[in-house]
This record gives C-alpha cells, structure tokens and sequence, in this order.
C-alpha cells in the first residue's frame, strides 16, 4: 500500500518560503515565540525586513568604517566563533591584540608567559605609530577594546586612581576629582565623569571656534584635576586641539604650582591621520605630559565597528591595582577591560590593515579623503549658500552652515539629501544644489512654526530663549516633524 501525504503535512522545509505561513504573521517583537519555523523562513524573514535599512556604503554622517576587502571579511567570518579572552585556548589572536603589562613570571605559567609577555603586534604598532618612548624589543602598554567609549573608560580610571593614591599618600583629600574638557567633548566624557563620579569642567566654545581654548583650559586646572582631555579631530567639525600648546601651558603651570596635571588624548578619529598626513604636528607621546592616547579601529583605522585601542606611555601610567589576574580558562592572565567576552574578529581585521596597508597605503587613503574633502568643500563655496565650519588641516570631512536659514536649515537638507546622496564628491554637491533649489521652492513649515512661536512668546511677555533652547526646540521639532512623515507613508490609502 502506497503511503502519502496532504500538502499541508509534507516537509515545510521544501517549499516557498513566501508560499507559507510563516510570512502571513507580524514577526514576534516583545515575546519568544512558542513554536520553532525552519531556518530559510527566519533567514527570509529577517533578510527581507533588514532591506528597510539604509546602504552602509551610502552613509556619510558616519565617521566608522563601512567597507573591507573580501579577504579580510574571510578572516573575520573565521574567527567569528573565537573569544578573544580565552587566551590559552587562541595564543596566536592575543599575540596579535593585546599584551597589556609585563606580567611577573612568579605569576604565570611557562605558557602563559609566551601568551601575555611576548610583545603584541597590533598595541606596539599603534604605540610606535604615537611615537611612545620604547625601545626596539620593549613591549608597549595597552590594550584593545570595543570602541573608543571603553578605552576613554579606562584610561579615565587610571588617572583617577593614580591622582587618589598621591593624594592618600599626601594626606589629603581624594574625594572630589575632576577632568578639564572642552564642551565639544563626545558623549562618552560625559558618560565617564557621570559614571565614575568625576566632575567634569568644560571649557565653552564660542562662535567660530568650536574646540577646546588651552589657555582657558589651564586655567580651569587645579589640584583636583586628574587630567586635561585634549581632542585630535572634534566630533563638530573635524578640527584639531592644539595639543602642544596645551602641553606647554600645563608644563608652566605644574612648576608654578608644585602638581603634575597629566593630558590624555582622544584620539578616535585623528590617530590614524596625523601620523600620516601631518607627521611634523606634534599632539602624542613626543610631549611630555601626555600619559595616554586612545584610538579608534573602527573609524580611520579602517576596521568594521567594534574596535578600539588605548596606548600608555609607560607601565608607571597604568596603575597595577586596576589589573585583575584571572584564571577561569586556564593559566593566569592579566585583564583590564570593562567587559569580559568578545569577539576576535575585529583585533584580526585590524592587523590586517596594519600589515596590508602599512605605512604607505594608510598615507594614500588618508590623502584620497582630504582630496575628497576639498573638492566637497570647494564645491559648496561656489554656490555661495554656505559657511563651511571644518579646517583644511584635520580630520577629511566637510562641515557646513546655511549662510541663510530663515526659510529652510541645514537639518531639512539633512532630510532630502537621505533620497538622493550619493558617495562621491562631485556628484554630492550636485545633490545639494538640487536640495537647495528644490528647498527655495517649499514653503518654510520649520522657521514659520518657529516664527509663530516667537511672536506669541513677545506678546505674553516670556522670557527670549537661550541659542542652545532654541537649537533643541528645533531638533526635537524636526524630529518629530520626518516621524510623522515616515508613519504617513507606511499608511496605505
């Protein structure tokens, strides 16, 4: 007797998946579904939903890296399932990431000695690429980490610490460190000061200078800092700190006063570019009272996101109580880092680029995109509608400002270049003379809104808000304004 069976008992797994039931439900957003569905549904399924995202490639508000060459993604897919911190068990993968201290040899066994001691590759290549004062066969202090937020946590709580300890052995007062930044500081400065319970000091910016002023910087030093953070490449506009000088003015002031106020570097975005397009600037380790850099991997280190470094200029800047030795996997290894488990895959793709590009394919990278830069730039002065706030020499992007904005603001064009931008320079700027153009036609919803506001404000008689009120009423408001344009069109009529 033949056995057979209906079409809704046969082996789902052999079917459309758009011919099946599982694309007839809402995927599953708060609760863990009860049943299982076969894996080319889920793969479908959530394939087709990720399409709704923007191309990566077309992203150009993001500063981190977006593409690598297909033999550095097979090096990735490949060590995908590794973790970087089990040590014993992946040697070689540490040996490439991290050697953070010369670990005592009472302390660890034969081979984790050759684990933790050998020199690292990807730390000693960025400490030397900062010009970090080490001999040929001395191993670099620093470790790896999963973004410039984490290595900015870590090198905060070494100053923090090693101020305490000078102040305990002093006899006075450890309780109420602070840190020197300027108001122009990403968010993670804020995230450490509030965290760690460090009061954090802003030097305020003013129009047309968007960094840190090192002047007003010292002078907001006293003997409660633990550091001056001084930024190579501002989240705002690209532009460098004046690092040197700031190294100067603090030198002075540390003999007038008897302190030795350090200087970290936040160097996310500028320390894979001035070694090699402003190798004369001095902003690292050639100047005296900068203790520790941080860098990211994953910006102009040309690294998929999730990598990011933080280099000491010598063992005595890390404090040996913030070093935990652990042995859960095996033999004793030293750990500093926020987290525990990650992934290697990024550490890997990093001494990838450092060995594939060295030292000559970084320089024309970073060439490539300040040539990029100026011609963006040069492109938007020419149709005479816009301030450009970036500097030629810094991080290769281009910045700018409506000259006129009571019609339109830039976050409007923000909102039309997301349908037509395009990667290249000149065709970018072609793209902004259409928005422009296509902007000086519309009525002006944004400013007219603003402007009701403002003449209701005069004729009750409140009180003129500050520029950063106004600047916040006008995000929130623009905001609002693309989310009920987005929900509109997801309507079908």
């Amino acid at each position: 007797m033949v056995l057979s069976k209906t079409a809704s008992q046969t082996d789902v797994s052999v079917h459309s998946t758009f011919a099946s039931r599982y694309v007839r439900n809402s995927l599953p957003r708060f609760k863990m579904p009860e049943n299982s569905i076969p894996k080319e549904a889920a793969f479908q399924i959530i394939n087709d939903e990720l399409m709704l995202d923007g191309n990566p490639r077309l992203n150009l508000a993001s500063f981190v890296t977006t593409w690598m060459e297909p033999e550095c993604n097979k090096l990735i897919m490949d060590a995908i399932n590794k973790n970087y911190v089990d040590m014993d068990e992946y040697p070689v993968t540490t040996d490439l990431q991290v050697c953070m201290y010369k670990t005592s040899f009472q302390l660890v066994s034969q081979f984790s000695q050759y684990v933790l001691v050998t020199q690292n590759r990807c730390v000693n290549m960025i400490a030397h690429l900062f010009n970090a004062p080490l001999g040929d066969s001395e191993a670099a202090v620093g470790v790896g980490t999963v973004g410039s937020s984490e290595a900015i946590m870590l090198a905060g709580l070494a100053f923090k610490r090693k101020w305490q300890n000078k102040r305990k052995a002093e006899g006075k007062p450890y309780d109420k460190p602070n840190i020197v930044t300027g108001a122009n500081v990403q968010v993670c400065w804020e995230k450490f000061a509030r965290y760690f319970e460090v009061e954090l000091k802003e030097v305020k910016l003013r129009e047309g200078y968007y960094v840190m002023d090192p002047v007003k910087a010292v002078e907001m030093v006293d003997e409660n800092t633990i550091c001056v953070a001084a930024i190579l490449g501002s989240t705002l506009n690209g532009e460098f700190e004046d690092v040197k000088l700031l190294n100067d003015l603090l030198v002075e002031k540390n003999k007038e006063t008897g302190w030795d106020t350090p200087i970290h570097v936040d160097a996310a975005s500028g320390g894979f570019i001035a070694p090699f397009l402003y190798p004369e600037l001095e902003w690292d380790f050639r100047l005296p009272l900068v203790k520790s850099i941080n860098v990211s991997g994953h910006k102009y280190g040309l690294v998929y996101a999730g990598i990011g470094w933080v280099i000491w200029r010598s063992k005595e800047d890390l404090p040996d109580e913030l070093i935990f030795h652990i042995n859960y996997l095996g033999a004793d290894q030293p750990t500093f880092t926020l987290n525990f488990s990650k992934g290697s895959s990024q550490i890997i793709a990093q001494y990838y680029q450092l060995i594939r590009l060295g030292h000559e394919g970084y320089k024309n990278v970073m060439e490539n995109c300040h040539e990029n830069a100026m011609v963006l730039k040069q492109g938007l002065e020419r149709t005479g509608r816009f301030n450009i706030l970036s500097k030629d020499e810094g991080v290769p992007l281009v910045a700018f400002s409506l000259k006129d904005n009571k019609r339109h603001d830039e976050f409007e064009i923000s909102e039309m270049l997301r349908r037509t931008s395009r990667t290249l320079a000149e065709r970018l700027v072609l793209d902004i003379q259409k928005v422009v153009h296509e902007l000086d036609a519309l009525p002006a919803k944004l400013n007219a809104k603003l402007a009701t506001e403002k003449r209701e404000q005069i004729k009750n008689g409140s009180v003129k808000k500050s520029a950063i009120e106004t600047q916040r009423e006008i995000t929130a408001y623009w905001r609002k304004y693309v989310t009920e344009r987005k929900a509109n069109k997801t309507q079908i009529c």
